[in-house]
């Protein structure tokens, strides 16, 4: 057996479905699944069962404690050469596990990871998150990519490496927030090889909403200062680029409201043809002027963002959704990371009476 693909799976029984059906359309097929149940209310036998008669597939429950230690668990009992984790909300192509296999042949290495694209069947507002999680004129731009093979690092939705490299390492930490980048982190700093497989790339729906995204996002921030904390040489000055923008959009809403109340009092002054008409007019146009430099970096942006969505994905709605979608993925990194910061770096507290909410529920 070479291949052991392990599923986390928590309430997602119809995403399991399409992960699974994808997975039994494989052009290559020496492997199992291994899927885990995390302690959901909504479970996925039934699911399970319907692969059983077309893949080498093994269901497991546990308590919930986050997909982490569920990946853990399901490694636990795989039997492969190499596990493969993917989340249950991946789509994978029928080439994926063959783009593996090429890659390894013409190159080996100890861990791997690949990139994530947008599906056709995709909702409009999934393909604009998508696009807000992989352009260059997001924080998809730091992400990586052919060009940093090298410093490439894994993600959980689609990530892989040797069965022994995995139980050297102890698999994933028992963090809150990032237990992903700090298995990548440990494979660098283990001396593994550890590389990008451009091909090897998965359909992946993040989330159906932009509440659902932000939340997401925000706990991605969270994490950034959770992995400071234990590895401080893990942080880059473009980690800090979401905060900066985060600030820099609270100052321009503030030069905003300040505008409009510049603007309001001097056109109102003007209006009364009082005395201080002339000086109300000064306010008046001070206020349009601070309104207008307010605005500016905001719409040129957001033109930016709207006609580069609107060129990739063949659609001026997926480009209008990707707007929001892109500020909110930087607020919701900038907000997370910030608050991280304060908590644990100012406040000093650890990981998990900083942020008591448990994650996974």
């Amino acid at each position: 057996m070479k291949y052991s693909i392990i599923i986390p799976v928590y309430n997602r029984p119809d995403e399991l479905d399409e992960l699974l059906d994808s997975l039994a359309h494989q052009s290559l097929t020496d492997f199992e699944v291994v899927v885990v149940e995390d302690g959901s209310q909504q479970p996925s036998d039934h699911v399970v069962k319907a692969y059983a008669d077309r893949l080498d597939i093994h269901y497991l429950t546990k308590e919930n404690g986050g997909p982490g230690q569920a990946r853990n668990y399901g490694a636990s009992h795989a039997r492969g050469h190499y596990y493969i984790v993917l989340d249950s909300d991946a789509v994978l192509p029928p080439g994926y596990l063959q783009a593996i296999e090429d890659e390894l042949t013409a190159r080996p290495c100890d861990a791997f990871g690949g990139p994530d694209r947008s599906h056709p069947s995709f909702t409009p507002i999934q393909k604009a998150i998508s696009y807000a999680m992989t352009s260059f004129f997001t924080t998809g731009g730091i992400r990586g990519g052919k060009r940093k093979m090298d410093k490439f690092y894994p993600r959980s939705f689609n990530m892989g490496m040797k069965a022994e490299l995995w139980h050297q390492l102890g698999g994933f930490a028992k963090m809150r927030f990032g237990e992903d980048i700090d298995l990548s982190i440990r494979i660098f700093k283990s001396g593994a090889s550890c590389r990008l497989f451009p091909e090897a790339w998965v359909w992946h729906k993040r989330r159906t909403n932009l509440r659902q995204f932000f939340k997401q996002v925000h706990n991605s921030g969270i994490a950034r200062i959770n992995l400071y904390k234990k590895y401080p040489e893990s942080l880059k000055l473009v980690h800090m680029l979401p905060a900066a923008f985060t600030v820099g959009v609270a100052v321009l809403m503030a030069m905003l409201l300040a505008g409009l109340i510049l603007a309001g009092i001097g056109f109102g002054t003007a209006c009364n043809h009082t005395a201080g008409c002339n000086m109300g007019l000064v306010m008046a146009y001070a206020g349009c002027a601070l309104i207008c430099l307010a605005l500016l970096p905001l719409v040129v942006y957001a033109l930016l963002l709207c006609t580069d969505s609107s060129i990739q994905n063949r659609s001026l709605k997926v480009g209008l959704l990707s707007v929001p979608a892109a500020f909110c993925q930087l607020i919701g990194y900038g907000t997370g990371f910030l608050r991280a910061w304060w908590q644990r770096c100012v406040l000093g507290r650890d990981a998990f009476t900083a942020f008591d909410k448990t994650f996974y529920k």
